[in-house]
């Protein structure tokens, strides 16, 4: 694969300036913070597209692009909906300038196997509802609802990302069905797939739009509340779902079995095969699980309570190293993105490129990426600066004290809460909870030890690690990182980089582990990242039992 970056440099004349290092990035587009040519503020981001390259490699049209946008701008402004700003081009770039979700993924501060609280689950799920009820009110169907494009705002509200499947399924009244198969296996509509032309039992008619939205709030609803998809993908070869259907949305899996009464009915209704029996928006509304009272949502939809929310939902995020990784679910298998047919984010026509908001960037090359900011208390901590804080040697506190306040670090202890300083000054949702993913640990293992951990760990689970140059650890003397790819417990594409940086020589030293994705499910990247943890325990420095030891 080609980076971005060695295609040609984006463009010189802008309405805006770039203010940052890639926040996002694939295979023919890059995403980048920007601000007004004269002010630093107002932030929004910008997605850069290279048009030869996602045409030639992305089998990427111009109509697409050109849809992509028209939808986008189409949908005019709404609370719960990544809004559209500007977009131009140049002979070589396209460029949409649209709203920052400055929170990052809502699925990124969600535990794996966990989900959250009803009251947590119920009001990002009527704000997920309210913004898909626009949406369809405008004639547009999204047809890729899924945690990748499920955003926070700084104050913690949801926001719908992603355009680049949508539809125009109304139109001026008259309706049109849909004939293309695309979305993400797990949160797909039955329909959908069996639209697909490699599919033995095609669709004559096509399907609707809006109906396969509502089918996929309902997987994220059930996402929300256990902390897993129900099924693979809605096929008769999916054990999971060849299940839900015979016993009438009645399973024997123990996730079905441990939601509330109320919810199971909510969920039966919105996930029902047959898309005219499927609940409407409107029965959704009606439904008593829907209507009831929520000490997290305001009148108008907003988020009442958001240090409240925060923190228990940052408190839930917890690394537990009494479980055997080994032996939960299936094991993220070998992957070289195949051509089966419900792979369809990155082989069909309509093919996804990169999200609309942040993801991480991986290359076949060592990435500039948008690192997450550490604590004013650890700023100037590296191998090249010198050791001391705001002049006072670093060598004076513990990496206890140190990290007491960094977020990440709250996740390895044997009960998790928010750091001090964070619980007496915080007012807003991000003070409690950051926007970057805390998918990062700390390490006093040396480099080429850790490097060579951290490998084994994901050959365990199946996860190739192709070994590069630029990969071993020996011709680098304060970083490193391990590219892979794979597929998830779900059987999708997954892929990203572990970068390992020193954080300061002193005390011996101090690596920062950071799992940086690229692409797939934030839940099912935590899931990875939980298992590499355990499997790599010894190494892992920890704020109840410092378990990691000092190598030269």
């Amino acid at each position: 694969m080609i980076a971005h970056s060695q295609l040609a440099p984006l463009p010189s004349e802008l309405p805006f300036r770039i203010v940052s290092k890639t926040i996002g990035q694939g295979a023919y587009a890059c995403i980048k913070k920007a601000a007004p040519l004269h002010s630093p503020k107002p932030l929004f981001a910008v997605k850069f597209i290279h048009k030869d390259f996602a045409v030639r490699h992305g089998r990427l049209t111009k109509k697409q692009l050109d849809l992509e946008i028209s939808l986008h701008k189409h949908l005019d402004q709404h609370a719960n909906i990544v809004q559209y700003f500007q977009s131009g081009e140049d002979p070589t770039w396209r460029w949409i300038a649209m709203e920052l979700a400055e929170g990052g993924d809502l699925f990124d501060k969600i535990e794996s196997d966990v989900g959250v609280g009803e009251d947590i689950a119920h009001f990002y799920f009527t704000q997920l509802i309210n913004a898909v009820g626009y949406m369809h009110s405008k004639g547009v169907g999204h047809r890729d609802i899924k945690p990748e494009n499920i955003l926070l705002s700084a104050d913690g509200n949801l926001k719908i990302a992603d355009f680049g499947l949508a539809t125009l399924f109304e139109y001026k009244g008259v309706r049109k069905a849909c004939l293309t198969s695309c979305g993400s296996p797990p949160y797909t509509a039955p329909e959908v797939v069996t639209c697909d032309t490699r599919s033995i039992q095609k669709l004559a008619h096509g399907y609707c739009g809006d109906y396969v939205d509502i089918w996929s709030c309902g997987v994220v609803l059930f996402v929300l509340l256990v902390g897993n998809t129900p099924w693979d993908e809605p096929l008769e070869r999916s054990y999971e779902f060849d299940q839900y259907v015979k016993t009438n949305g009645r399973p024997d899996d123990e996730l079905w079995h441990n939601l509330p009464v109320e919810t199971l009915s909510l969920l039966r209704g919105i996930l029902r095969v047959d898309p005219k029996e499927r609940f409407s928006l409107a029965e959704i509304r009606r439904h008593p699980w829907f209507t009831r009272k929520n000490r997290y949502l305001t009148p108008d939809g907003r988020l009442e309570n958001p240090v409240a929310l925060a923190t228990s939902m940052f408190e839930s995020m917890k690394i537990d190293f009494s479980q055997d990784p080994m032996a939960s679910q299936t094991q993220p298998q070998r992957s070289q993105y195949s051509e089966d047919a419900m792979d369809i984010d990155s082989q069909h026509l309509e093919i996804q490129i990169a999200s609309t908001q942040p993801e991480t960037p991986t290359n076949d090359i060592m990435f500039d990426w948008e690192r997450p900011p550490r604590l004013a208390i650890m700023n100037g901590i590296s191998a090249s600066q010198p050791n001391t804080i705001e002049g006072i040697p670093t060598n004076e506190s513990s990496w206890d004290e140190r990290l007491a306040e960094e977020p990440s670090f709250s996740q390895f202890s044997a009960t998790p809460q928010v750091p001090l300083t964070k619980t007496q000054y915080a007012r807003q949702f991000r003070d409690i909870i950051p926007s970057h993913s805390l998918t990062r640990f700390f390490s006093l293992w040396s480099i080429p030890l850790l490097h060579a951990s951290i490998t084994e760990a994901l050959h365990r689970l199946g996860v190739p690690t192709p070994a590069s140059p630029l990969a071993n650890p020996s011709t680098l003397s304060s970083s490193a990182f391990i590219k892979f790819r794979a597929m998830d417990t779900r059987n999708c594409p997954m892929s990203g980089d572990v970068v390992i940086e020193t954080m300061a020589e002193i005390d011996g030293h101090m690596l920062e582990i950071n799992f940086v994705k690229s692409k797939g499910d934030p839940l099912e990247w935590r899931r990875l990242f939980k298992k590499v943890v355990v499997l790599c325990k010894d190494a892992v420095y920890r704020p109840d039992e410092q378990r990691g030891i000092f190598s030269q």
